[in-house]
C-alpha cells in the first residue's frame, strides 16, 4: 500500500490543493494578512506539483536532463522531497509564525520563491520548458511576492527572518542537489 501512495502522492495532494482553497476563506477568516498568505503556500504548492508531478513528469525530466538517463532522483526520493520535505516545512512554517513570530513564515515564502528560481534556471540552461515552470512563474512569484510585502508590514521582514527563512529552502534545494550529485557519482 505504501507503494501506491509514493507513486501516486500528487492526485491526493492536487485534490487537498483544492480543498484547501476552497476552505480558505472559511479557515482563515480571523487571521492576520500575513499568516492567510503563508497558508495559501501550501495549497498553491500543492497545485504546482500536479503541474510538476503528473504522470512522473518531473522525475523522468529530471533523470534524462541533470542526470543524463540515469536515474538519480527515485520515486522515494520525489515523494520525501514533496510530501514531509515541503507541505511539512509550510506546515512548520506556517505553526511557527502563528505562534512565534510572524517571521518564520519567510520559509514558506522562500520555499516557493527559490522554487521558482530553480525551474526558471533550468529552463535558461536547458532552453526548455521544465514540469513545473508554468506555476512556478504564474502562482509562486506573486504569491511569494504578496507574502513577503504582508510579512514585512507585519513586523516580520528583518534581515535575520529573511536570512533564516532563504537559508532554510537553500538548504532544503541544495540537499536535493547533494543527494542528486552522491548518487551521479554512484552511477545511479
Amino acid at each position: 500500500m505504501f507503494k501506491r501512495i509514493i507513486d501516486h502522492w500528487v492526485y491526493g495532494g492536487f485534490l487537498a490543493g483544492v480543498l484547501l482553497l476552497l476552505l480558505a476563506p472559511l479557515l482563515t477568516a480571523a487571521w492576520s494578512t500575513a499568516l492567510t498568505a503563508t497558508f495559501l503556500h501550501l495549497p498553491f504548492y500543492m497545485l504546482h506539483q500536479y503541474e510538476e508531478h503528473d504522470d512522473d513528469r518531473f522525475r523522468r525530466f529530471f533523470n534524462q536532463t541533470i542526470g543524463k538517463g540515469q536515474e538519480v532522483l527515485s520515486r522515494e526520493a520525489v515523494f520525501v522531497t514533496n510530501v514531509p520535505g515541503v507541505w511539512g516545512v509550510v506546515a512548520v512554517s506556517l505553526y511557527l509564525s502563528s505562534e512565534v513570530h510572524i517571521g518564520l513564515s519567510l520559509i514558506a515564502v522562500y520555499l516557493v520563491l527559490v522554487n521558482a528560481f530553480v525551474h526558471l534556471v533550468h529552463a535558461f540552461i536547458f532552453r526548455c520548458y521544465n514540469p513545473g515552470l508554468a506555476t512556478a512563474l504564474a502562482m509562486f512569484v506573486p504569491l511569494g511576492i504578496y507574502t513577503l510585502r504582508a510579512v514585512q508590514m507585519a513586523g516580520g521582514g528583518t534581515a535575520a527572518w529573511h536570512a533564516l527563512g532563504a537559508g532554510i529552502a537553500v538548504a532544503i534545494h541544495a540537499a536535493i542537489l547533494a543527494h542528486v550529485h552522491r548518487r551521479l557519482r554512484r552511477g545511479a
